[in-house]
């Protein structure tokens, strides 16, 4: 899959290694893992790619077998890996997952990573002015001090910045609530899960959450299974999730906002943008992998624009959509 032209949006963060269990049981029981790639941000420039979007990824991996085998992988879902740059001294980052359809237990090994070492110096080779969007992550301040200098700048030479919370307890040791939220306001768009509000600022329900974070001009409260509810022009708009026999969570809310965004650039409204969002997380919550799996088009293309009843009865299983 091959993309033409400069990419209209620019997805800016660590990417790593990933192995899942690749037969059930326990993890310590466990013998075959499966080698994958997960990173939020490049999970959602490979759902933008398959979504007709022109993205790209910019990062560091290190001179490693995994960085190749990540870079490939992204490379792969039509995303334009230009702005990724190769650490002659830094590994890339590996992460375990105990995949499960009530959550997955992650244990991370990216201390010291390449990608871990990103500065503002990766703006003297990435034109984000060009882009129409650059997408970011709490992640990526997470990571360093050089990693949140660079995010800070992000949010000052973009032209229109979506950000998610993404809130990461492992990866933080104080701090994250202020630093969230102060680069959270900065952002034009922001996704931001009602459990992450709840940690990080003692509130859930969306309305509060918008008292939190009244800045943004676009501000997207994912409820879970429950739905999402948008905030913008002061208005709020509310739109359930479908229902779905889940696999494993992980990459659903970079899956929805990747969904989101690609409506949101083509000018759609309000409600398809959040069913839009809906659709994609679909695809990832129905694998054991990062990278969502899409619906097939005709099925997405029938629901963006179904009667509310027709949405609320809809039912995705293992057998396809009913």
């Amino acid at each position: 899959m091959e993309q033409v032209g400069r990419p209209e949006v620019l997805c800016v963060g660590e990417s790593m290694a990933v192995f899942v269990p690749g037969e059930d049981g326990p993890a310590d029981a466990v013998t075959t893992w499966v080698r994958g790639v997960g990173g939020a941000e490049s999970n959602v420039a490979c759902a933008l790619a398959g979504l007709g979007v022109r993205a790209g990824w910019v990062s560091a991996v290190g001179d490693d077998p995994f960085g190749r085998a990540v870079v490939a992988a992204v490379a792969g879902a039509g995303v334009d890996v230009s702005g990724v740059a190769v650490d002659p001294t830094r590994p890339t980052g590996v992460y375990i997952k105990e995949a499960s359809a009530t959550g997955s237990p992650v244990r991370y090994y990216r201390f010291g990573s390449a990608a871990s070492d990103m500065g503002p110096e990766v703006l003297d080779r990435v034109d984000v002015a060009a882009a129409r969007l650059v997408h970011l992550s709490g992640i990526t301040a997470a990571l360093s001090p050089r990693c949140r200098a660079l995010s800070e700048l992000l949010l000052d030479r973009a032209a229109l910045v979506s950000f998610d919370v993404n809130h990461r307890p492992a990866l933080w040791t104080s701090g994250a609530g202020e630093t969230l939220r102060g680069l959270a306001a900065r952002a034009d768009i922001v996704f931001v899960g009602s459990d992450e509000a709840e940690a990080l600022w003692g509130v859930s329900d969306p309305a509060s959450v918008r008292d939190v974070l009244p800045e943004p001009a676009v501000l997207v409260v994912k409820q879970g299974p429950i739905g999402a509810t948008l905030f913008e022009g002061g208005e709020m708009v509310f739109e359930p999730a479908l229902r779905v026999d889940v696999v494993e969570p992980v990459g659903a809310g970079d899956a929805f906002a990747a969904g989101f965004l690609a409506a949101t650039l083509a000018g759609q409204s309000p409600r398809r943008r959040l069913r839009a969002g809906h659709l994609q997380a679909v695809g990832a919550l129905r694998t054991h992998h990062d990278v969502a799996i899409p619906l097939p088009r005709d099925v997405v293309a029938t629901l963006l624009d179904a009667d509310p009843q027709t949405w609320a009865t809809t039912h995705v299983t293992a057998r396809g959509v009913t």
